[in-house]
């Protein structure tokens, strides 16, 4: 469903949609005329997928707030103001991505993103400071050990307990979305599967989506199978990769060199079935760029055998092991009614009480034959996490196994024609961290208007803010890890 919204309508309607319990999933600007003249949302209220487009008006580049009936939503509105100069009601002005980077009269995605020569003043960004007898600040970031991507984490301690945490984000500012710009619009699913490289086959699938609506392509079903297995193939991947990452910075590095091996096995049998490790190139316009290779479809469900058996065997010594069991219970506890109004989604969400999953919530096909098994915990902390991450990586193999097997046969790909210009589109699809949404706008001659993904990670990075306090300093490691948030589909 799309809707075309009155800047003073939006409030009301934002606030019926969480009445209603729903979630905002994504907020961003469209510039049309010169400057960023119209607000873009989508929200879910299951089984129903709402759209929403924010006309504003001449000269008043201003709309109402809505941080307090969603408040993921502050950041959002925070960089849609850095980006296109539309700045909501909210309070709270701080800059969220610019960083100093460029001026402050200047917005990147804006038609002229320099239109001054005025120097940019100095980033003295305002944290919140915790006062009291014995308080002090821990800062860690943005410049971090190996290959972290920068993130700023301003903690406020007594002694080594965590009162408070304030984040900051975006050093890097890609220019993902202004790039986008420059792009055709057949072309640009592959730099959607790189905005985060752990989730590229969601990334390109759910931009693919998103234009095959806008040009009403129906792709065929055997795409679509080779799509899901694709997807579920990078669900485990992933769950793999944390799992031993969580039982590492829980000082059981036996666990990190199971869990590599079982994800290196099937890194290499999803080449021979898929032809590439890691799928980024996997999903094109009108289906996929490879079919799936016989031979390599038989190592893959012969490997999937093997895998649950192993990970059956370490399920059994990650609960029995006393001191994982002492690191994890506990930490970083995310209660179900605080996920519910920070709104909590995705993994994280679903171990803390919250049920959202776009795979039987908003089902595309084949997921909508697959009868999906929704995995939910209620505890929330890093135990939750970890058990669910167990659910679900069982749940994929049986999805997995299933694809194989009810394949349809048939052509994996068609043409996609361009798109008429102004024509919109929208796409969905649960990455393993969560939703991933693509808002897509095209312009003249095959070009990209507008083209904004959102990951899940904005909703979830607030969360970890409240998840930490009351935790000491030295678990913040594994609490964060827990998450696993992107740093980079956070920081376009």
């Amino acid at each position: 469903m799309h809707l075309v919204v009155d800047p003073v309508e939006w409030r009301a309607l934002a606030q019926d949609i969480a009445a209603a319990g729903g979630r905002l999933l994504a907020l961003w600007g469209t510039n049309r005329v010169g400057q960023c003249d119209t607000l873009h949302a989508v929200a879910i209220a299951p089984p129903r997928v709402i759209s929403m487009s924010i006309a504003i008006a001449d000269g008043t580049q201003q709309y109402p707030g809505v941080e307090d009936v969603f408040p993921s939503a502050s950041r959002m509105q925070r960089a849609v103001f850095d980006l296109c100069g539309l700045r909501s009601t909210e309070q709270d002005t701080r800059p969220w991505l610019r960083h100093a980077a460029w001026p402050v009269d200047a917005f990147p995605l804006a038609a002229d993103p320099m239109p001054s020569s005025l120097p940019s003043p100095i980033d003295d960004y305002a944290f919140v400071r915790v006062e009291g007898d014995g308080v002090h600040e821990i800062a860690v970031g943005p410049v971090h050990a190996g290959i972290i991507e920068p993130g700023h984490f301003r903690f406020s301690v007594v002694g080594e307990k965590v009162l408070r945490l304030e984040e900051r984000l975006g050093y890097v500012h890609k220019g993902i979305e202004r790039r986008f710009t420059e792009l055709p619009i057949l072309d640009g699913h592959r730099l959607a599967a790189r905005v985060s490289g752990d989730s590229g086959v969601a990334y390109a699938w759910s931009y693919c989506q998103a234009l095959e609506r806008m040009t009403g392509t129906t792709v065929p079903p055997r795409a679509s199978w080779l799509r899901a297995l694709a997807l579920e193939l990078e669900r485990i991947a992933n769950h793999l990769g944390d799992l031993g990452a969580l039982g590492n910075d829980a000082g059981f590095a036996f666990g990190l060199a199971q869990f590599s091996r079982l994800k290196e096995h099937l890194l290499r049998a999803t080449e021979q079935a898929l032809g590439q490790r890691y799928l980024l190139d996997l999903v094109v316009p009108g289906g996929t760029r490879n079919d799936l290779a016989p031979a390599g479809a038989t190592v893959l469900d012969e490997y999937l055998a093997q895998l649950t058996d192993e990970v059956t065997v370490l399920r059994g010594i990650y609960e029995e092991h006393t001191g994982l069991r002492d690191r994890f219970a506990g930490a970083g506890a995310v209660l179900p009614e605080l996920a519910a109004w920070i709104g909590l989604v995705g993994l994280a969400g679903r171990a803390s009480g919250q049920t959202l999953d776009l795979r039987v919530d908003a089902a595309c096909a084949p997921y909508d034959e697959l009868a999906v098994r929704r995995c939910t915990r209620q505890d929330g902390d890093v135990l939750a996490r970890v058990t669910l991450r167990f659910d679900e990586l069982a749940e994929s193999v049986r999805l997995l196994r299933r694809i194989l097997r009810a394949m349809p046969s048939g052509e994996h790909a068609v043409a996609v024609p361009v798109p008429e210009p102004g024509a919109v589109g929208v796409g969905l699809i649960e990455a393993w961290r969560g939703p991933v949404v693509t808002g897509l706008e095209a312009g003249p001659d095959g070009t990209i208007l507008r083209c904004h993904p959102q990951d899940p990670s904005w909703h979830n990075w607030p969360a970890l803010e409240h998840a930490v306090i009351g935790n000491i300093v030295p678990d913040f490691p594994l609490i964060n890890k827990s998450f696993n948030l992107s740093y980079s589909g956070h920081d376009l």
